[in-house]
């Protein structure tokens, strides 16, 4: 899943929605904005905002990932078919998501260990706090900033403009 000492977001890999193994270093030279999702959360709605950045900064070199998490209150219950159809039909949400990962504990994907390690949360408390924590990763994949669920995807698109200038 990832290297012995990984460096960059470039270094992991992670399983997709289809089930496919899928390198992140597919997105090199990209500007990342990787999110912990979920469909029965009071910030569910902010599907609409990532696929409102992906649809307009994606041609300048965004790319939006979703990776669903059921750790917090049992919010995403549902299979990757479930999730799909949920992502789908509510959001029409068209960029890339993988399966259902953890993202605190001992079962939690290398990838969010890594970017946890990267961008440590408020108080200097790393542990992800709830759905839809999202971390913004530059062309050189490097972890630029940590950001809590209550920010919106809309107020993020300066900083989104200035990684991808």
């Amino acid at each position: 899943m990832s290297s012995a000492n990984p460096q960059t977001v470039h270094d992991f890999s992670a399983i997709d929605l289809d089930g496919q193994p899928r390198a992140l270093d597919e997105f090199r030279g990209k500007v990342l904005l990787i999110v912990n999702v979920a469909s029965q959360c009071g910030f569910t709605p902010q599907y609409t905002g990532l696929e409102k950045l992906w649809r307009e900064y994606g041609p300048r070199g965004l790319v939006v990932l979703g990776f669903p998490c059921d750790q917090f209150g049992h919010q995403e219950p549902g299979d990757a078919d479930e999730i799909r159809q949920f992502c789908s039909l509510r959001y029409d949400v068209s960029f890339p998501m993988f399966a259902k990962v953890e993202v605190n504990g001992d079962g939690a994907h290398p990838l969010w260990k890594w970017l946890k390690r990267e961008k440590g949360g408020i108080l200097g408390i790393d542990a992800i706090k709830w759905n839809f924590t999202k971390f913004l990763v530059g062309r050189d994949g490097q972890v630029i900033r940590r950001y809590a669920p209550k920010d919106a995807p809309e107020s993020i698109a300066g900083d989104i403009e200035a990684a991808l200038a």
